[in-house]
């Protein structure tokens, strides 16, 4: 599309492993096509105070393994109100951007909705690290923070074994579960937490580790999805419970860092790319999603309502590979 000659890119919210990587993407797909690229930095607020570096591909050589995002990130509450975004709409008038692509989770996106509805086109990249975006099977970063805490949980688990103990490992997600799960399954823990399902502490945890201590096991790895509440307090009711001495980790921003893995770096490349050219052939105000294997394009207020639902058949196979562990 002739018209599109100079767009902006920008990263908002939590940071994850790959945006980087989308960053780059973006740049150098638009260069393919002789559109000028203009990179926003801390997110929605660079956008109103004009806080802007422009972008080329030789400036973007070298982020596929970067961690963290060059273009920082942050959260605006000036955003949020309508005075904010008009000035970033008069920043997207003096600066003469076409299009924007914004790199983030649904807070980014509803602030993408709010931009695009004063007629500044956006395209929206799904990157968090809780895989919590309705529209999308997959976020970048999810992949990359899950090896990050199977790594820790692995190593804590070498400690634990050592001096027999139980370990209470906290995850991040924010209120969904999907990290927790997805990594309880992969170290093979003595249960899970996650928000999704309502917790009898009884059943799901202190039954959970007796039948282990029944069978043979003398250490104990509990995973708790940041949604569910405190790791420290699960543990303090473990220990009042069975009389014995969690160990409680929060992991925490840990997470966040690293270098993107393969998935996340080809992944991100893919939603890049395909983010330029929908702006490129008049197709903004829309997220880049996967679904079933391909890239496809949801309109944002479409995508904003939809909603993603724990995977309960992950959720009933780590229930049986716990039964059979323990089953005396």
């Amino acid at each position: 599309m002739a018209g599109i000659k100079r767009i902006g890119v920008l990263t908002s919210g939590g940071d994850a492993p790959g945006m980087n990587a989308a960053v780059r993407s973006v740049v150098r797909t638009a260069m393919y096509l002789g559109i000028e690229c203009v990179g926003i930095r801390r997110g929605w607020q660079g956008l109103i105070t004009g806080d802007i570096v422009m972008l080329n591909g030789a400036s973007v050589s070298h982020l596929l393994s970067k961690g963290g995002t060059i273009l920082y990130t942050a959260r605006s509450e000036e955003f949020m109100t309508e005075a904010g975004r008009k000035k970033a709409v008069g920043t997207c008038k003096l600066l003469g951007l076409d299009g924007i692509v914004a790199i983030g989770g649904d807070g980014t996106f509803k602030g993408a909705l709010e931009l695009s509805r004063l007629g500044v086109p956006v395209v929206g990249v799904p990157a968090t690290i809780d895989n919590d975006v309705g529209c999308t099977n997959y976020t970048i970063g999810f992949d990359s923070a899950c090896n990050t805490a199977i790594e820790c949980i692995d190593k804590l688990r070498d400690t634990m074994q050592a001096h027999e103990r139980c370990s209470v490992v906290e995850v991040m997600g924010r209120n969904a579960g999907f990290l927790a799960l997805y990594v309880g399954i992969a170290v093979g823990a003595t249960a899970v937490l996650v928000p999704e399902q309502k917790l009898d502490f009884e059943k799901d945890v202190v039954e959970m580790i007796r039948r282990a201590r029944l069978a043979g096991n003398t250490h104990f790895m509990i995973v708790v999805a940041e949604g569910v509440g405190s790791a420290v307090d699960i543990g303090n009711r473990i220990r009042e419970a069975l009389g014995i001495e969690p160990r409680v980790t929060v992991l925490g921003h840990i997470q966040r860092g690293g270098s993107p893995n393969a998935r996340d770096r080809e992944t991100a490349t893919r939603m890049g790319y395909c983010a330029v050219n929908a702006l490129y052939e008049g197709r903004g105000n829309s997220i880049i999603a996967t679904q079933e294997g391909g890239i496809v394009e949801i309109p944002i207020e479409e995508a904003l309502k939809m909603k993603k639902h724990l995977q309960m058949d992950r959720y009933r196979i780590m229930e049986v590979m716990q039964y059979g562990a323990h089953k005396v």
